[in-house]
């Protein structure tokens, strides 16, 4: 009887248990809490039932704080001219014969288009939208749903600010030359070659997001077993920006009120945004533990 009650418990604490996606962060001069959700491209905005007080939490906020502001038309703007390769640079001139026409085939089949339309594009660029194309097919991934974009339209039908922490010039930085450009040409190939590391990484990535399981995405970026085109060197950016960020939240936080909404890949971890928030003397805690 008593193994059989322990075993009852255990299923209704996983029932009741939710994914520590939601931090309240408090302390530190704030006047009032904030809070940081953390989103994943690929789960859709359905999973957002699944998070207890994340709405009213978004009620008591005043301003949305995110990696980019997506209403930011301008912005959109110098985006789509950062991608551009300089008139002096031919892509085909980094790749044989035989490796750029594996390319055109490939872009052809996946995205639509040939290496005739989309040459003049970085390399980097080329790669996110390959990825893109094969997480829409393997793992059902629609930019129209993912939990950012929801936040800022719900932002924009309340009145609400939205602001990027970053600014464009830095965003066109860690999009499109955050790799050295031969490294790009690499990735955009390795990509090509070995498409399903890219859909099993994400995979396990949103599993892992699901769960709550911030630290253990920081750990499964660094682990020799991913070989997907997120790498160990995006990861150290990532982390050095993180302390940037730190500085720049500052002013949302002592205000109080902000609604701070990023990639889980920037959250967790020793080096992840809510251990250096932590560090600065923050209190950070899960809403919903």
């Amino acid at each position: 009887m008593t193994k059989r009650i322990i075993i009852v418990l255990c299923f209704f604490c996983a029932a009741i248990t939710h994914a520590q996606v939601l931090y309240k962060v408090s302390g530190n001069s704030s006047k009032a809490p904030s809070y940081i959700f953390a989103t994943n491209k690929i789960v859709g905005i359905e999973f957002l039932d699944s998070v207890p007080n994340l709405l009213q939490c978004f009620a008591n906020c005043a301003v949305v704080v995110t990696e980019f502001a997506m209403q930011d038309y301008e912005a959109l703007a110098a985006l789509r001219v950062a991608a551009l390769l300089p008139d002096s640079i031919r892509l085909d001139r980094y790749y044989t014969t035989e490796e750029y026409q594996q390319i055109d085939e490939a872009m052809q089949l996946t995205v639509g288009m040939g290496m005739d339309k989309l040459c003049r594009m970085k390399p980097s660029y080329l790669t996110a939208m390959y990825r893109d194309e094969l997480l829409h097919k393997w793992l059902d991934y629609d930019s129209q749903r993912s939990m950012e974009a929801f936040f800022q339209s719900l932002a924009a039908d309340k009145k609400m600010p939205v602001k990027a922490i970053d600014d464009i010039g830095e965003t066109m930085y860690i999009i499109f030359d955050r790799e050295p450009f031969h490294w790009q040409c690499k990735q955009l190939l390795q990509i090509i070659d070995y498409p399903e590391r890219e859909v099993r990484y994400e995979r396990t990535m949103a599993e892992m997001y699901r769960m709550g399981r911030l630290t253990d995405m920081s750990y499964h970026i660094l682990s020799p077993d991913n070989l997907s085109t997120q790498s160990y060197s995006d990861y150290q950016i990532y982390a050095a920006r993180n302390e940037q960020w730190v500085k720049r939240l500052r002013p949302y936080l002592v205000e109080g009120g902000a609604f701070i909404t990023l990639d889980a890949v920037y959250l967790g971890g020793e080096k992840g945004l809510l251990a250096q928030l932590r560090a600065a003397g923050y209190r950070v805690r899960s809403v919903n533990k």
